[in-house]
């Protein structure tokens, strides 16, 4: 599994999920990691506002393909939240869940479900470069790390991933 360094410290388990997180889905605006919680808030931005009745008709569309996908996967006790908030004319749906349920796949349901449901509205860098192999090294990456932060993951840091002008940087709170 590929190891991040900075300033020649490795970087945490937390840090290099969001990193990976960020690099293979650029839809996702923002990432944040609460300790205390032990849950990631994603964060993507679409271009004008829903209307309520779209918003809750979104939000239930992912809450329950999480939920049938768990089902499937044979997960009991996820934690899911789904919020909007809006700026001007542009909204950010808000999208939090426990580490310890979560998996790389149900990522990208999540990513495709508002992919298909949002089709150009939906923010997201463009990176023509990543190849395909790349893109499945990071999902690997991003369940090896998943994996890895539910069963021993012990940092105490709030981690903030966010995306700008194609690069992805990673702050402790």
């Amino acid at each position: 599994m590929p190891e991040f360094f900075q300033n020649n410290e490795q970087v945490s388990d937390g840090a290099n999920l969001l990193i990976s997180m960020l690099v293979r889905y650029p839809e996702i605006g923002t990432i944040n990691f609460n300790p205390e919680t032990n849950s990631l808030k994603f964060t993507f931005m679409i271009s004008g506002i829903p209307t309520a009745g779209d918003f809750e008709s979104v939000k239930q569309l992912i809450i329950n393909s999480i939920a049938t996908y768990h089902l499937l996967q044979g997960i009991t006790d996820s934690k899911i939240d789904v919020e909007l908030s809006k700026y001007e004319q542009v909204a950010m749906l808000t999208i939090m869940r426990d580490v310890h349920t979560m998996s790389q796949g149900e990522i990208g349901l999540t990513v495709k479900l508002l992919r298909e449901r949002f089709a150009d509205r939906l923010t997201a860098d463009q990176n023509d470069s990543i190849l395909e192999e790349d893109l499945l090294l990071q999902e690997e990456v991003i369940e090896d790390l998943l994996e890895s932060m539910r069963k021993q993951y012990n940092e105490r840091h709030n981690l903030i991933g966010i995306r700008e002008d194609g690069r992805v940087f990673v702050f402790n709170k």
